[in-house]
């Protein structure tokens, strides 16, 4: 299993440490298994904030993922639709558990000079706190 560090809008990332987003969309799904996903909270904020476990990967056509995640998607239809606006296909990753950092990080404690656009690949040995 795999770790990535995925850039989200703070809006999302209140939401989803506030327990009513328990989804977060992707247009793309990752090469890799992913059980941890590292939240990097995009601007103005620009930190690492927490960590989300991963439960499971949903990867279906768009209709069929609204339909399963809606309630805990903490986003409206209209903003889903206009994500998706030119992709059949939506993924989900359904999250089991969210830890919000009693210290906010840098990047740089991950070594990555600038956020992705949407995530990267984490090395598992990569500890911010050495």
């Amino acid at each position: 299993m795999s770790v990535i560090l995925m850039s989200i809008k703070p809006e999302y990332v209140d939401k989803i440490f506030s327990g009513e987003k328990k989804y977060e969309y992707r247009k793309r799904l990752c090469k890799e298994k992913i059980d941890t996903i590292i939240v990097y909270s995009s601007s103005p904020i620009q930190k690492v904030v927490g960590e989300l476990k991963i439960k499971q990967v949903l990867y279906d056509k768009k209709n069929v993922i609204w339909n399963k995640t809606n309630k805990y998607g903490g986003i409206t239809k209209i903003k889903y639709d206009k994500y998706y606006e030119n992709c059949d296909y939506a993924v989900a990753y359904e999250i089991e558990k969210a830890v919000l950092y009693d210290e906010q990080k840098d990047l740089k404690d991950y070594h990555i000079k600038t956020a992705p656009q949407s995530y990267i690949y984490i090395k598992k040995e990569v500890d911010p706190n050495e």
